[in-house]
Formats: C-alpha cells, structure tokens, sequence
C-alpha cells in the first residue's frame, strides 16, 4: 500500500478529529464520552510541546491514521520519556499503518533523545494491547478502575518501550 508519512499540520485538523471522535463514539480505545470540538485539535497539538508527530495518507490525500509523542512530565528529569497516542481509521486496520507511524515516532523520537515510550491504553482495548506486545512494549502497571465511560469501568494499562 502506498502511504505518505507525514508531520501533523493544520489542514489535518477536521481529519484528525473525526478519526478521534468515531473512537470515542464505537470504542474505550479513546477514553472521553463525548465527542471533541474541533478546538480540541489546538490543545492537541500544543500537548505535543515539539515531540513527533505523524499522519498516514493515501497519495489522493485522505487520513488513514495520526500518532504523536508528547511529554511524559513537564520536568526536565523526565524529559527523555515521551507518551505515545495514535488511532487508524477502522478500516484500514491489520495493514501496517499502525507499524509504520510507529516506526515513524520511535525513530524522530531517538533524534530528540527520548529512550523510553510510554502507551496508556484501556484495559478493554485488546487489540492495542496486543499490537504493542507485538512492538516491544511490556506492561509496567495498572490503574484499576480509574475512568468509567458510559457507565462501564475500565483500567489503564500502562506500557513501555526502551528505546
């Protein structure tokens, strides 16, 4: 499949939050309830503080997936250490997409000095869970119980790479 990589960039906005809120809406792999404004898109970008971000697309422009990094903690001690989120349209799942941005992100994320990776995923998200297994990631902890969505309780896995 033909894919460009790509940084985020303004014109990804109403893309990037449509992908985002149909998680929100079909899925707990996006924790909120409710979907986001396109607002929401800004404090995105800006949670990212300089850290790689990603957009897969197809030759004829349209959004197959976004990844990002951004910091774990605003404090220097923590400043090698990165949270990594990313989504893939439902459709295009089990097609590498997935892979390649993070191939993507852990490489720009060496460049910058990070060597550790961390995945908060929900517990009733299988699949995310087993695809970073897959890449390396191990599980360090669990928060058990702490986000309710829609009326179902669910843990936040906690998962790291070293890079």
């Amino acid at each position: 499949m033909e894919l460009r990589l790509e940084p985020i960039s303004p014109g990804d906005r109403d893309a990037v939050v449509d992908l985002f809120n149909y998680y929100i809406e079909n899925s707990f792999a996006a924790f909120p309830e409710q979907p986001v404004p396109c607002a929401f898109f800004d404090r995105l970008l800006q949670s990212t503080a300089g850290r790689p971000t990603v957009v897969a697309k197809e030759p004829n422009g349209r959004l197959l997936g976004f990844g990002l990094l951004r910091p774990y903690s605003p404090f220097a001690t923590s400043a090698h250490v990165a949270e990594i989120t990313y989504f893939v349209a439902p459709d295009c799942i089990r097609r590498r997409i997935g892979s390649r941005m993070l191939d993507r992100l852990l490489d720009r994320a060496k460049d910058q000095g990070i060597s550790t990776i961390l995945a908060p995923i929900s517990s009733l998200n299988d699949n995310s869970i087993a695809f970073h297994r897959k890449h390396g990631f191990e599980e360090v902890g669990r928060f058990r119980g702490v986000c309710i969505k829609n009326g179902t309780p669910f843990d936040v896995v906690w998962m790291q790479k070293t890079l």
